[in-house]
């Protein structure tokens, strides 16, 4: 029986191990380094990657290591479920595992100047000659291949899976499963690897989730459609949860429709309407592996050597940028683009297979579902490849933004001869507050026929570190003037023992076909389409939304109206260096501002220990730049200084010195009177500021018009810091859920968890 935390936990232990193996192995062997720094190269050139190199190295030699370790747990599964005539690297204590010794002792005899590494290679070649295991062991695109680990490296794989337990004396990782359950596969596509999880923003949809987002679009979608030739697809599939609940939905749709039909041929036909793409490439291997022992499940195939010849339709790559876009809408109202219409790359990666992806995403489909990862682009090169080919990418974008337009974009369109295909998909909640989602809402997404707006915040979903939303909708222009909400109102009272039974998801599960309906936790409603277009949306239940739109209505003015200018006063661009103690900048006669940090910022007041190292002299009004006292305290870290950025330029772009902050809003310094306020808390607090500070970008500034007096400032204070404010801010920031809670983010509605973005 497999032992999932205890074999994620020792993997995860075996892989640095593997990674310096194959790092030293591919040093000592100029070919494998010179085909690295080609590759690289070719990437480089294509804006594949900004990454040095050596990070980028770093993620090829993480992912081969991975592919090693997979591959072994592969074979072990098989083996140990008697899927193969014999076992080949261990198997539980006995005879199967003494079998698999012998055989390892044998290949020695025959082949005295071969060490384990070779043993593993020849394992994986004879493996790769039966059919059904051809495209997981693609000689072509698995890394494994690539960047091979060394004699000591294979030794310490073969040791791992042979371990005994000393206690027991049986076998430490036991891989049989009467019901060939692959979900462990999941954990380890998730938490093997902490840099590639970072990296990929890796996360597995709970079962619950995929089960609800697969019957309002698969299921409509096969009413809409039928059987014959339907095609979903998960553009991020990850270790494929979503593929393989389709998998057994369609398949148990077949048997029903043609039972006298050889289960391998109905098998096959489900295989068939599934597609996934993936840039993780170890996630591919294991959603194809999971695909395969479901499908020889399903035909009530107990041999791989016996197997049909299973295709699956798989590719490594990034379906952000492979693949041809379907249809661009113009965000400027000019129709569609067809200069974003052609597929811009130029070179492929060598995990990826050209013409697999080129056949998945040049076609459209009657289901696209998915839950995109969440994370902002770090990679400067990906980042603008993504602006150029996505129109909604705006400003410091979440991925969830131009994945929602892709999503759109492979669902089938409506024509006059044939319906809308069907999008379901669980994505951040950051897009509808944050400004970065503003062009998604107000200029693409009233073009498409949203048709659900379901508020997933307060829900406790296991592992999610972001508040999320789900959408459904038909890629169609608006077919009615409602959509169908179901708006938070409470979260998660406490975290339930099982995630699927919790109060809030129980909530919309039972009341979504209910609008109208409410209890404590959500409201369901038909809400007006147009509120849907402006940015931002209110999703709070309860009479909330209509509240925040009350007021709003009544309002005589908007705060834009009634100030000079919101925002940052002084940025440093290092504050590990220019942020110190006051008590030691006054000890050591260094010219400084006291600092203001967001968190000093609460109750009314504000206090900082804190000063910033002020390069400036002021004088009637005005500021120069001077380096006494300041050079000096600065000069040991000037060459990191001279490189700070902001906006990709450095001091020296901007025609200051190296010394200098990297931003300063002097109208806002020399004010007499500011607002200040915390950019994130949990309530509204607002301060009245005199002078003398410089706020970085954790506490934003308000200011009024020159000739405001005190009196005007005191009385917007006391509205900023009012209950009303408080509410009203609440509708239209973006919630960042519950920080105490590690185990899912979730909106608990106690206000005094719930932390906010307040953004100026």
């Amino acid at each position: 029986m497999i032992d999932r935390p205890q074999l994620l936990k020792d993997l995860q232990a075996l892989l640095p191990r593997i990674e310096q193996d194959i790092l030293a192995y591919a040093e000592a062997r100029p070919e494998l380094s010179a085909h690295l720094e080609a590759e690289y190269a070719q990437a480089k050139a294509a804006n594949r990657t900004a990454e040095h190199f050596v990070a980028w190295r770093e993620a090829q030699i993480t992912q081969a290591a991975v592919a090693w370790l997979l591959a072994a747990v592969f074979v072990r599964f098989l083996e140990d479920n008697q899927l193969l005539d014999e076992p080949l690297l261990s198997g539980p204590a006995g005879s199967r595992l003494q079998h698999a010794r012998d055989r390892i002792g044998i290949y020695f005899r025959e082949q005295p100047t071969h060490a384990e590494r070779e043993y593993l290679f020849q394992l994986f070649e004879q493996l790769e000659q039966l059919p059904v295991l051809r495209e997981l062991l693609d000689r072509q695109h698995n890394p494994l291949w690539q960047l091979p680990v060394s004699a000591d490296g294979a030794k310490a794989i073969i040791d791992f899976f042979q371990q005994l337990d000393p206690a027991t004396g049986a076998i430490r990782h036991d891989f049989t499963d009467a019901h060939w359950d692959t979900r462990f596969l999941g954990d380890l596509y998730q938490d093997l690897s902490e840099s590639v999880r970072k990296r990929y923003a890796l996360l597995q949809t709970p079962e619950f989730v995929e089960s609800f987002i697969l019957d309002y679009s698969l299921e409509k979608a096969k009413q809409t459609f039928g059987l014959p030739g339907l095609r979903l697809i998960d553009p991020t599939c990850g270790s494929g949860h979503f593929l393989l609940s389709a998998f057994e939905r369609l398949f148990d749709a077949w048997i029903r429709r043609e039972p006298a039909t050889n289960a391998r041929a109905l098998a096959q036909r489900a295989l068939d309407a599934v597609y996934g793409v993936d840039i993780n490439p170890y996630a591919i291997a294991i959603a194809r592996f999971r695909l395969l022992i479901a499908a020889m499940k399903a035909a009530g195939s107990d041999k791989l050597s016996a197997a049909p010849d299973f295709h699956f339709n798989l590719a490594v790559g990034d379906s952000l940028i492979h693949g041809r876009r379907h249809a661009v809408e113009d965000l400027r109202g000019q129709g569609y683009q067809s200069d974003l219409l052609d597929e811009p790359i130029s070179h492929v990666l060598e995990v990826e297979d050209k013409a697999k992806l080129s056949r998945i995403l040049n076609q459209q489909y009657h289901v696209v579902v998915g839950n995109p990862p969440y994370i902002t682009v770090k990679d400067k090169a990906l980042n603008q490849a993504y602006r150029d080919r996505y129109p909604t990418c705006h400003m410091k974008y979440s991925l969830g933004v131009p994945f929602t337009e892709r999503f759109f974009d492979l669902t089938l369109n409506a024509s006059d001869n044939r319906p809308a295909g069907y999008l379901g998909m669980i994505t951040t909640n950051s897009f509808m507050k944050r400004e970065f989602g503003k062009k998604l809402i107000e200029d693409y997404l009233p073009h498409k026929d949203l048709t659900h707006v379901i508020d997933t915040s307060g829900a406790y979903i296991p592992g999610h570190g972001t508040p999320t939303v789900i959408l459904f909708g038909r890629n169609q222009k608006p077919k009615s003037e409602s959509i169908r909400a179901v708006l938070g109102i409470r979260g998660e009272p406490s975290t339930p023992e099982d995630a699927a039974q919790g109060q809030v998801w129980q909530s919309i599960l039972s009341l979504i076909e209910k609008p109208g309906s409410e209890n404590a936790f959500v409201s369901v409603v038909d809400q007006e389409r147009g509120l849907y277009s402006k940015h931002p949306w209110s999703v709070g239940g309860g009479g909330a939304s209509e509240l925040k739109n009350l007021l709003e209505d009544k309002a005589g003015k908007i705060l834009n109206q009634k100030v000079e200018s919101i925002g940052f006063l002084g940025i440093t661009g290092d504050d590990e260096i220019f942020v110190r103690p006051k008590s030691s900048l006054l000890r050591d006669s260094i010219p400084f501002y006291v600092f203001g940090e967001g968190d000093a910022v609460r109750d009314w007041q504000f206090a900082s220990d804190n000063g910033v190292i002020f390069p400036y002299l002021i004088e009637n009004g005005r500021m120069t730049v001077s380096g006494k006292g300041t050079i000096e305290s600065l000069w040991p870290w000037r060459f990191g200084l001279q490189n700070r950025k902001m906006f990709g330029k450095n001091p020296a772009d901007y025609g200051m010195q190296w010394y200098e902050l990297i931003y300063l809003a002097t109208d806002r310094l020399f004010a007499r009177t500011l607002i200040t306020f915390a950019f994130v808390a949990t309530h509204n607090h607002f301060v009245l500021d005199r002078g003398g500070k410089v706020f970085n970008r954790s506490a934003p500034v308000i200011k009024l018009p020159a000739d405001a007096s005190e009196d005007d400032h005191l009385i917007l204070l006391g509205l900023l810091n009012s209950s009303t404010a408080c509410f009203w801010m609440k509708q239209v920031f973006h919630n960042k859920g519950d920080s105490t809670d590690t185990n899912g983010a979730r909106v608990t509605g106690d206000p005094a968890f719930d932390t906010y973005e307040f953004a100026g």
